[in-house]
């Protein structure tokens, strides 16, 4: 299971906390789920919070940044950076002070280990003060941009939205708690479908798919696809010859003897094997894969909605519209100005980005 470790100092915005906490959360919910993340807090240059002092516990403890500023209590020290993947570093002031020396000690030891290193907003002070951005690209929040290239002359300050990857160090201007720093990182962990789907999960208002499809697999026999256990599909078995196969192959009006026979195995057989590495039977599985590309098609393109069954293959917009609203909960019409509306507000620059999203 893979460790992302949020560094917080005195001072980091409650924000750049949570938002990472949510989209990680959420990286775990796709529709073909992954490994999820284990998201620890760990607090550096904190102090011991007064309950733990008088229990005689050591968890360290951050003051957050106003309004609103609060003390949290960490699970973790900087012992919580030991075995991560990705170590996350949040803002903690307006063109702040270096941290304390074991912090810079304990990002220069995450990097020399081979881990990822990021910095939401001012977080990069840290990593510069830590002589690991120099001679790289990276950027801060803009009222510290300035601030940032004067102190670190070695390092190359970059304005934008959008974060900066130089080598294993990301850095973003810490817009939205640095929601993009997070989801560039599923991405790179991942894949674009399932940063997108994290992303969405956070901020479009529907539910979430996966827990509409467990609700639907509950065990219940049907005359051509038997019970359905609520078990959870292999994140690898889309590389499967015959899933892939399936997904270039949805138009077709299949048959579990039709995928039987490009299998060149039973029907038994196959059924089996989906079982085994999906959960699910061979039609049920090519169902889901239908409305997935049905929401692919709603996100990313204009093709109109009653054009969608016949590249699909779910018949009629009657058959799209009852199995759409099985899995996510609303209509197509819906959910496309949903997500339109979403990417309108949160992602304005997105059809300019090249390779970003690519």
């Amino acid at each position: 299971m893979p460790v992302v470790a949020l560094l917080a100092l005195d001072g980091a915005p409650a924000h750049q906390l949570s938002t990472p906490a949510m989209l990680f959360g959420a990286a775990s919910r796709t529709f073909y789920r992954r490994p999820p993340y284990e998201v620890r807090v760990c607090a550096g240059g904190g102090t011991v919070g007064a309950a733990d002092a008088v229990a005689g516990t050591a968890h360290p403890a951050v003051r957050t940044a106003a309004p609103g500023a609060m003390t949290v209590t960490a699970d973790h020290g900087l012992d919580g950076l030991l075995d991560a993947a990705t170590v996350i570093v949040t803002g903690y002031a307006s063109c702040p002070a270096p941290p304390p020396p074991d912090v810079l000690d304990a990002l220069r030891a995450a990097a020399a280990r081979g881990s990822r290193v990021a910095a939401i907003g001012t977080g990069t002070f840290a990593l510069a003060a830590a002589g690991l951005l120099d001679g790289r690209r990276a950027t801060t929040s803009w009222p510290d941009a300035a601030e940032l290239a004067r102190r670190h002359p070695r390092v190359e300050v970059e304005l934008g939205d959008w974060p900066v990857a130089d080598g294993p160090f990301l850095t973003s201007s810490g817009l939205l708690g640095g929601k993009d720093l997070c989801v560039r990182i599923i991405e790179e962990d991942h894949d674009e479908q399932t940063a997108r789907e994290a992303d969405r999960h956070l901020f479009l208002t529907l539910p979430n798919p996966s827990e509409a499809l467990r609700a639907d697999t509950a065990p219940r026999p049907t005359p051509d696809t038997g019970p359905a256990p609520d078990t959870a599909p292999h994140p690898d078995f889309t590389t499967d010859p015959t899933a892939t196969w399936l997904e270039a192959n949805l138009h077709r009006p299949l048959t579990l003897s039709d995928i039987a026979a490009h299998a060149g195995t039973s029907v038994r057989t196959l059924t089996r094997h989906f079982r085994a590495h999906t959960g699910l039977t061979p039609l049920q599985y090519l169902l889901r894969a239908r409305v997935r590309r049905a929401q692919w098609l709603l996100e990313h393109t204009d093709t109109p909605v009653e054009q969608i069954p016949t590249t699909t293959g779910l018949g009629t917009p009657a058959n799209l519209r009852h199995h759409f609203h099985r899995f996510n909960g609303t209509t197509p019409t819906i959910y496309r100005a949903a997500f339109r509306n979403l990417v309108g507000i949160f992602a304005p620059e997105d059809a300019t980005r090249g390779d970003v999203d690519s």
